[in-house]
């Protein structure tokens, strides 16, 4: 079980990031303020191009921040970021398996890069390939594993060092709707365990049904948050996806009266 962070898990405060584009630099995140409190899951929601994936790339490290402060597990990332590494895990939105490996030998390549040894490392392999429902396709190579099993395994490898901290980008992403409401459930017992969850996700339904909170980024800034219930309320709206489009609204130029294009932002 993972052993809560004390405090808040993630602390954001005036967050920054510019692109080099070429019109010069583009800026993505304008100043960004997030508190996730741990033991719970907080949904990061916006439009495409709207910086969630960079803000989780700030977070785990990946990426350097312009300016601002942010703390993961109580550590600051720009001081301590090896720190923050052993604090964390990062499910991607591309799988990271090694599909020429079998279940076990991928899970078990995650266990030596967090130095688990031997003995704890079988232990931790076959812990998360029961816990995940992979035991019996633990010696086949992943190659022949459907696209759920392979999310799965992905975020069985992301457990492997019993992160207090869990990113996850997208993780449902091109799920059929059993192997989704499968992975919100492991989501959930995570949680209930202790972990940390912060999701990015084009899914209003799995933002409604798995978090505690929710923040709405756009151009730039975190525009609205809180749980779902009451940013629904605060809206009058009769779903997530009403509040996303009522706040997430194309920016328009003033001057020449067009919408501003974003989708090349990260």
């Amino acid at each position: 079980m993972t052993t809560p962070t004390r405090g808040p898990a993630i602390e954001v405060a005036g967050l920054r990031k510019s692109y080099a584009s070429k019109s010069g630099k583009q800026l993505v995140l304008d100043g960004v303020d997030l508190v996730v409190p741990a033991g719970t899951v907080t949904a990061l929601l916006g439009p495409n191009g709207s910086g969630k994936t960079t803000t989780v790339g700030v977070l785990s490290t990946l990426l350097a921040a312009d300016a601002g402060t942010v703390r993961v597990a109580g550590h600051d990332v720009a001081r301590e970021p090896d720190a923050v590494r052993a604090s964390i895990g990062v499910t991607g939105q591309i799988t990271a398996v090694d599909e020429l490996l079998t279940g076990t030998e991928n899970l078990r390549l995650m266990a030596d890069l967090n130095h688990l040894g031997r003995t704890a490392g079988r232990r931790r392999t076959a812990e998360l390939l029961e816990q995940f429902g992979l035991a019996e396709a633990a010696g086949k190579p992943v190659a022949t594993y459907s696209g759920g099993m392979k999310r799965k395994l992905d975020l069985a490898m992301t457990l492997v060092g019993t992160p207090s901290v869990v990113f996850l980008d997208e993780p449902t992403t091109g799920l059929d709707p059993r192997s989704r409401i499968t992975l919100w459930d492991e989501v959930r017992t995570l949680v209930a365990g202790g972990t940390t969850i912060l999701l990015t996700t084009q899914y209003l339904e799995e933002a409604d049904r798995l978090a505690d909170s929710v923040a709405v980024l756009h151009d730039g800034r975190v525009v609205a948050e809180g749980t779902p219930d009451e940013l629904k309320a605060v809206h009058d709206a009769g779903s997530l996806d009403e509040v996303f489009l009522a706040l997430t609204e194309p920016s328009t130029d003033e001057e020449t009266g067009t919408t501003q294009d974003k989708e090349n932002v990260r």
